[in-house]
């Protein structure tokens, strides 16, 4: 995806020789070390998880219009899709897993609530920096020595690191099973969203395909994420149609039919409830200079952490 000052280079999950597992584990010198071009400070979108550990060093980072300035205790997580650059991690170091789609079934809907980035205190921090070893170790030991490697265990370790680094979101007491069946609920709407967001645009179209009511659907996202399914959605149609005016070339009629608009107009009106202003300003917004995401990113396919090394470890 292109636009007039800049790309986001589309990333693919490529494991190192090897490495077949779903999941490694690098480090922020180990992508320096393997980006001397410095590709990483340009947008870009992988289509696998980043979950970084800041153990010391500071710097920044963006992900979907969002600043956030890294510390000692910096928490990062770039689910798949999302646009975002390593604006500058030259002083940053820490662990960085790298984990495709599905490796990691059954997590908590504490996750869809958790922002790309935040901040653990130093106790937390030494723990999930511990989780984060044992599963490097392991995620070795597997290459150098195949009959050992155990996709599940490997699965275990970092649901057990991101179980550890995840904010904490408290369940009111005896409420665990009606908590339980919510989670369920809303995952299955969570993820009917993610894959017909560009076709449904209607809450009522998911409850149906879900079998639930509409009400059902509401209270479970408001219990994960503290907003309805409504507002969940919408917020999902307008993070999609930011990104298309900000990274491609599409003009407002094309954005509006890729994401299931029937006439621009119709698609203009959401934008602006949605965002206080109308597409073209968002667009000109973004693109100005001075702007927190208007780096221009260089040409090409490279991907920062397709040549990493084989582990040795």
């Amino acid at each position: 995806m292109k636009n007039g000052h800049g790309a986001v280079r589309q990333l693919r999950y490529l494991p190192a020789v090897g490495s077949a597992y779903g999941v490694e584990v690098l480090s922020f010198a180990a992508l320096r070390s393997m980006d001397g071009d410095r590709r990483r400070i340009q947008p870009q979108r992988p289509d696998f998880h980043v979950f970084a550990l800041v153990g010391s060093g500071t710097g920044s980072h963006e992900a979907d219009f969002h600043g956030y300035r890294l510390e000692e205790g910096s928490a990062v997580w770039i689910r798949p899709g999302m646009v975002h650059r390593w604006s500058d991690i030259d002083a940053c170091d820490g662990p960085l897993v790298l984990f495709r789609p599905g490796f990691l079934p059954g997590l908590t809907a504490s996750e869809a609530g958790t922002p790309a980035c935040w901040h653990l205190d130093r106790q937390r921090l030494s723990l999930a920096l511990l989780a984060a070893d044992h599963l490097d170790r392991e995620h070795g030991a597997s290459v150098r020595t195949p009959r050992l490697a155990s996709p599940a265990l490997l699965s275990h370790l970092l649901a057990a690191l991101i179980l550890r680094a995840l904010p904490d979101t408290p369940v009111p007491a005896g409420a665990t099973t009606s908590h339980d069946r919510r989670t369920a609920v809303f995952r299955a709407y969570r993820d009917a969203v993610e894959e017909r967001f560009t076709d449904w645009h209607h809450v009522a179209d998911y409850a149906r395909h879900l079998g639930h009511d509409v009400r059902t659907l509401t209270r479970a996202t408001r219990a994960a994420t503290g907003t309805g399914a409504k507002t969940f959605l919408d917020q999902r149609i307008l993070l999609e149609a930011r990104r298309l005016l900000a990274h491609t070339d599409l003009p407002v009629s094309g954005c509006a039919r890729r994401l299931g608009f029937r006439d621009v107009g119709n698609f203009t009106t959401f934008f602006r409830r949605q965002a206080d202003m109308p597409p073209a300003t968002w667009r000109a917004m973004y693109s100005s200079p001075g702007s927190l995401e208007s780096a221009s990113a260089a040409p090409g396919e490279g991907i920062p952490y397709e040549s990493r090394p084989t582990p040795s470890r």
